[in-house]
């Protein structure tokens, strides 16, 4: 059995997110036990060069059951997987990886680029992402409260 400290940060079954590099101030991510990588709502998803290393541009609604509010985003591939999704479809996504703000927690984690418009949540924060960095209590939500950031999005 391993000792978890109990100094640890709680999270719920879903908490409120913010990504500073992304400029995305909040999004809702499901807090996910099952799902080993992490995965972030994109479309229009674009691969480009910039001086030799590869991009990636895509656009983002950060809040669910709205598309007036488009963020674009640019960060640096980290790889290109095949990802098996929830409902054992097998596509190959793009990688990048980000720092997530969670409450006073701030998290480096590899995200998949995918369109979760059919989901409710636009960010999926997987086990590898909160390995050892948090204890989860699945019967609670947004233990975290608001991310400590400001990007100048409301």
């Amino acid at each position: 059995m391993t000792h978890i400290p109990s100094s640890l940060p709680l999270l719920g079954w879903r908490e409120m997110g913010g990504i500073t590099e992304l400029n995305i101030g909040r999004i809702k991510a499901k807090v996910d036990t099952g799902a080993r990588s992490s995965a972030l709502h994109a479309f229009a998803i674009d691969p480009y060069r910039k001086g030799g290393q590869r991009w990636v541009m895509f656009t983002i609604h950060p809040r669910q059951k709205n598309s007036d509010i488009s963020i674009e985003c640019h960060a640096p591939i980290k790889d290109r997987r095949l990802v098996t999704d929830s409902g054992g479809h097998k596509q190959r996504r793009y990688v990048i990886e980000t720092r997530i703000v969670l409450g006073q927690s701030v998290i480096t984690a590899e995200m998949t680029l995918t369109n979760r418009d059919s989901m409710l949540f636009r960010m999926l924060i997987g086990r590898t992402a909160m390995n050892n960095h948090f204890i989860i209590d699945p019967n609670a939500s947004y233990l975290q409260g608001k991310p400590n950031i400001y990007t100048g999005h409301h």
